[in-house]
């Protein structure tokens, strides 16, 4: 079983690549890989900007998702919407791929240092990625993050952990 993770951010310091890390780390089988998106560049999408051609950054992405069997990702949020960098990638990959996540099991995240947990852009994706050939599984949102995620020991808040070991189990039962 090859899991993929990713946040759905380029920030060097993404809490919500932190979130993947420590839940990947609760899969101790199979292949595990974490992406980092600015490995995957691609200009804004624009009609315009595709007739210049498909950027290699989306191909690439692209075939991470096709190597792999299910895959994990937590969304991060700007301005109560997806990161600018991961709307231009999802463009991109759904102009060539409509259904770019391949039907593929998913487990979909978020946090931030809100109370709300970054619910905004996770609930677009709980929309939309199913249009997309995601297979939602489950979901689940970490809400202020510096008080209840420590950089040592992962979610230091035992019922969030617990909801979240919960939903682990689900999302293993689903693949």
């Amino acid at each position: 079983m090859k899991i993929l993770g990713f946040a759905a951010s380029t920030s060097s310091t993404s809490i919500n690549k932190k979130l993947v890390e420590f839940t990947l780390s609760m899969f101790p089988e199979g292949e595990l890989e974490v992406i980092d998106l600015n490995d995957y560049p691609v200009p804004t999408f624009s009609v315009d900007q595709e007739k210049l051609g498909f950027p290699e950054g989306a191909n690439r992405f692209l075939e991470k998702i096709n190597e792999s069997d299910a895959i994990i990702c937590s969304m991060s949020e700007h301005n109560r919407n997806w990161t600018a960098a991961f709307k231009s990638l999802f463009d991109w990959c759904s102009r060539k791929e409509l259904k770019l996540w391949q039907e593929k099991p998913m487990f979909v995240m978020s946090t931030s240092p809100g109370g709300y947990g970054g619910q905004n852009s996770l609930n677009i994706a709980k929309t939309v990625f199913p249009q997309f050939g995601g297979q939602l599984i489950d979901t689940f949102a970490l809400p202020k993050y510096y008080e209840n995620f420590d950089e040592v020991n992962g979610i230091v808040n035992a019922e969030l952990l617990a909801e979240l070991k919960e939903k682990i189990a689900k999302f293993r039962g689903g693949l």
